[in-house]
C-alpha cells in the first residue's frame, strides 16, 4: 500500500515541495524513513507513534518505509511530523481527490496536538510558486501565513482535525483573510526633539532616510553619534505590502515569530555587538539560516564602533549591500538570502577617540593611527552614499534649551520624498533612490547644464571613484525629491558634495600634534 502527501522543505528562504511516499509492507514492526532526513525528523517517528494512538486512532503493525522526495537534497524541520503522519494514517483509507492538491506542515505533541512551526510563511511561498493554493497548517500559524491573500489556508489544532479534512468530513470554511496580529520588530522609537544641536547630521539623517541611503558617521566619543542612529528609525517611511511580506518571511525563517508577533508592519532595526561572529552576522549552519545583516532586511543595519568590528568580517559587506542579496554556498548547494539594507555606522576617529578634536588631545601614535585606520578600506567606505563628521554640541546649543526639527515634522518629509519615489519607480522595480542602477540613474534622474558641470567638475576635483559620482547623483535626486524638485539643481549638488567631505580621515593630511588640530 502506498500514501503521497505533499509537504515542503526550507532551504535558507526558498521553499521545495516534497513528497512524503509512504509504504506499507508485511514484516516486523517498524518505521525507515530516508531521503536525507535530518536527527529531527528521524526522531518524528516516536512523536508521530504516540500522537497517532493518544489521539485515538490505530498504528499500523507492519513494516512502514517513508521517502522523502526529491530524496537528494538534506531536509531538517518538525514540520514534517504533520505529513508523514497523513501518510501513515491514509494507508488504508480513502482520501478525497481534493487532498492531492494540498499541502500539511505542523509539528505534532505527543497528545496530538498541531504546534506551531518554524518558516511557515516562506514554506507557504514556496508552495504557492508550485501552484498548491491548499495548505493545512497550526492554527497558530494562521495569521503569519495569511499575509498571502491568494491561499486557502485550513487551520488545525489537533491531528485528528487534520484527518477529518482528509476524509470529507467536519470541514471548516477556509480561511482567506488578511493578518491582524502585526507587530514592531527591534525598532528604536526614539525622538530627534531629544537631540540638541547637531542639525547638520539631523539633516544628513533626513536625507538618508527618504533615500534610503547608507550613512557613515565618524566624530569624538559622546558627539551623539548613536543617538541620531538609533532615531533614524523614527522617520522612515512605512513598509508597503510586499516589503512587510519579505521582512515576516525572514523572520518567519529565522523562528522570531510567535503568537505576539506574527506579522511585522514595521521596519527593523539591528544593531549587532562588534564581537559577532561571522555566521551570525551574514548567517549560517548545516542548514543555513539568516544572520543579522537579513534580518535588518527593508530595515536599518546599524553598525556602532565600526572601527572595533573584526575587518574580514566589514568586508563581507561589499558585495551584499550593492545587490541586495547574500549567498552561502554549502557542498550540496548554495541557498540566498534578501539583504536590501540602510547600512548606518557610527565610529571614533581613533582608539582613544579625539583625533581631530579641538577640545581634546589625541593620545595615539602614529602606529596606532595607521593601524585604526587600516580597518576602513576604500571600496568599503566607498559603499556608505552620506559620510559625515559629528563634531562635539557647543556649550551655547546645551544650555539655550532649542532642541530643533522633531521625528514628526522630518518623517512628513520623507513620506512625501518617499511617495514620489513610488510613482517615478512604479515599473522599475525598485522603491527608493539608492537602488537605481547606473543606466537608471542616467534615465530617472536629469539634471540642469549649470549642474552637471558643477558635478564634473567636483569628480575631477575630489578624485571621486565612478561610483562615488554615481552615489552623488542618486543623494542629489533625494535632495530634489524632498524639495518637490523635478531636476537636480546646483544647490542640489553642493549638499550631497558635502555629505563626502571626509577626506582629514581618508588620506594622511599634516596634524598638528601639540594642538590636536588640522593645520
Amino acid at each position: 500500500m502506498l500514501s503521497k502527501i505533499i509537504t515542503a522543505s526550507l532551504l535558507g528562504m526558498d521553499a521545495e515541495v516534497i513528497t512524503v511516499e509512504t509504504d506499507l509492507q508485511p514484516g516486523l514492526p517498524a518505521v525507515h524513513m530516508v531521503g536525507l532526513a535530518d536527527t529531527t525528523i528521524k526522531e518524528a517517528r516516536e512523536r508521530i507513534r504516540a500522537a497517532i494512538l493518544n489521539s485515538g486512532l490505530e498504528f499500523p503493525r507492519r513494516r512502514i518505509t517513508v521517502n522523502l522526495s526529491p530524496a537528494g537534497r538534506p531536509k531538517e524541520g518538525s514540520h514534517f511530523d504533520l505529513p508523514i503522519a497523513m501518510g501513515i494514517l491514509m494507508l488504508e483509507r480513502h482520501a478525497e481527490p481534493m487532498i492531492e492538491k494540498t499541502a500539511f506542515l505542523g509539528e505534532l505533541s505527543l497528545d496530538g496536538q498541531v504546534k506551531p512551526i518554524r518558516g511557515a510563511l516562506p514554506l507557504a511561498m514556496g508552495l504557492r510558486q508550485q501552484g498548491i493554493r491548499r495548505l493545512v497548517l497550526p492554527e497558530n500559524n494562521l495569521r503569519e501565513v495569511a499575509l498571502l491573500k491568494d491561499m486557502r489556508l485550513y487551520p488545525v489544532r489537533t491531528l485528528a482535525e487534520s484527518l477529518a479534512y482528509a476524509r470529507g468530513k467536519k470541514q471548516k470554511n477556509w480561511v482567506t483573510m488578511q493578518a491582524e496580529n502585526d507587530c514592531e520588530v527591534d525598532s528604536a522609537r526614539e525622538e530627534f526633539r531629544d537631540v540638541a544641536g547637531q542639525e547638520r547630521v539631523k539633516r544628513a539623517a533626513l536625507v538618508a532616510a527618504a533615500g534610503n541611503h547608507g550613512i557613515f558617521m565618524i566624530g569624538s566619543p559622546g558627539s551623539g553619534k548613536t543617538m541620531i542612529a538609533k532615531r533614524i528609525p523614527s522617520i522612515m517611511p512605512e513598509m508597503s505590502y510586499e516589503e512587510r511580506l519579505e521582512v515576516t518571511r525572514v523572520y518567519s525563517a529565522a523562528g522570531l515569530l510567535d503568537d505576539r508577533c506574527q506579522v511585522v508592519r514595521s521596519r527593523p532595526f539591528r544593531a549587532p555587538h562588534h564581537s559577532i561572529s561571522k555566521a551570525a552576522f551574514i548567517g549560517g549552519g548545516r542548514i543555513p539560516g539568516p544572520g543579522e545583516l537579513s534580518l535588518a532586511h527593508n530595515g536599518i543595519l546599524f553598525l556602532d564602533e565600526f572601527g572595533e568590528f573584526d575587518p574580514a568580517l566589514l568586508e563581507t559587506l561589499r558585495q551584499p549591500v550593492e545587490k541586495g542579496t547574500i549567498t552561502i554556498n554549502r557542498s550540496w548547494g548554495s541557498v540566498s538570502f534578501p539583504c536590501r539594507v540602510m547600512l548606518v555606522a557610527a565610529s571614533n576617529p581613533c582608539r582613544c577617540g579625539y583625533y581631530g578634536d579641538q577640545n581634546h588631545l589625541c593620545t595615539c601614535s602614529e602606529r596606532e593611527l595607521a593601524r585604526y585606520y587600516s580597518r576602513f578600506s576604500g571600496p568599503l567606505l566607498d559603499r556608505f552614499d552620506l559620510h559625515i563628521q559629528v563634531l562635539p554640541v557647543p556649550r551655547s546649543q546645551i544650555t539655550s534649551g532649542g532642541k530643533g526639527e522633531d521625528s514628526y515634522s522630518m518623517r512628513q518629509k520623507v513620506a512625501v520624498a518617499a511617495e514620489i519615489q513610488t510613482d517615478r519607480y512604479k515599473d522599475a522595480g525598485i522603491r527608493f533612490n539608492s537602488r537605481l542602477t547606473e543606466k537608471q540613474t542616467e534615465a530617472f534622474c536629469p539634471m540642469t547644464e549649470e549642474s552637471r558641470r558643477f558635478l564634473q567638475k567636483a569628480y575631477e576635483t575630489l578624485g571621486l571613484s565612478m561610483r562615488a559620482y554615481y552615489k552623488m547623483i542618486k543623494v542629489s535626486r533625494t535632495i530634489a525629491d524632498l524639495e518637490q524638485e523635478p531636476l537636480i539643481h546646483t544647490a542640489h549638488i553642493a549638499e550631497a558634495l558635502q555629505y563626502r567631505q571626509l577626506e582629514p580621515f581618508y588620506r594622511r593630511m599634516e596634524y598638528d600634534r601639540s594642538r590636536s588640530i588640522y593645520k
